[in-house]
């Protein structure tokens, strides 16, 4: 079913310009029921394996769920929420404790951006909550992507992962897919891991929702920073 496919076969898929993945990839929060192909996943997954790390260490671990698991997981997650569990201890630290500027400005233009499109108020905490539990759902999405990482690993190898998260990203939307990428699974990994039951020395990073985007659903695309805040050119010609 999911396939791997040679570094000879990738070229002939790559159908879409670089820039077009980039600047069209964004975090989708409504998928259709249209089911993936494994051999696009295999596809995709087999040209993320080039993705760069330090030393070639390659230190991500991915599993993909879709169909009878996926269900299970998400089921097992939503009974989770809906008696009321709480999380389970964080394996990481997802967020520093005291968010100091500009990335708390930042923090806070999203969620105002995000559940502003929702017709959520700042102050309603409830529906904030029924809008943040869709996340065990994937938003509907029938693929799923959890990805682990050895707690041994350092903060470079955390950053390989992300550049590997990236990478497989942008080759979803080469191919017509979009996806969403959630810290909010690794609040629930005991419940993830007694579907997967992976090794005991991984831990979960996060999730990444995948599938074909309900382009039915309103939503409001997020801004960035200039390029004046976070990018200083020194040229010395």
């Amino acid at each position: 079913m999911y396939e791997t496919i040679t570094l000879g076969q990738i070229g002939k898929w790559l159908i879409m310009d670089v820039y077009e993945a980039v600047t069209s990839r964004r975090a989708v929060r409504g998928f259709t029921d249209r089911q993936v192909p494994g051999e696009v996943l295999g596809r995709v997954l087999s040209a993320a394996a080039w993705a760069p790390s330090g030393s070639n260490i390659q230190p991500w671990h991915a599993y993909v769920l879709s169909g009878a698991p996926l269900a299970e997981c998400k089921r097992r997650a939503t009974e989770r929420l809906a008696a009321g569990d709480p999380w389970d201890e964080p394996e990481y630290k997802q967020y520093p404790s005291a968010l100091k500027s500009p990335y708390h400005e930042r923090r806070s233009a999203f969620g105002e951006q995000r559940y502003g499109a929702l017709g959520i108020a700042r102050d309603d905490l409830e529906a904030r909550q029924r809008a943040a539990s869709s996340n065990w759902d994937c938003f509907g999405a029938p693929a799923a992507l959890f990805c682990y990482i050895d707690p041994d690993m350092c903060s470079p190898q955390w950053a390989d992962v992300g550049m590997y998260l990236q990478t497989v990203m942008l080759l979803l939307r080469a191919e017509g897919l979009h996806s969403c990428p959630q810290m909010a699974w690794a609040k629930f990994h005991k419940t993830v891991a007694e579907v997967l039951s992976p090794p005991d020395k991984l831990i979960l990073f996060c999730g990444l929702s995948i599938g074909y985007e309900d382009d039915t659903m309103d939503y409001a695309r997020t801004g960035r920073a200039s390029l004046e805040e976070t990018v200083t050119f020194v040229d010395g010609l």
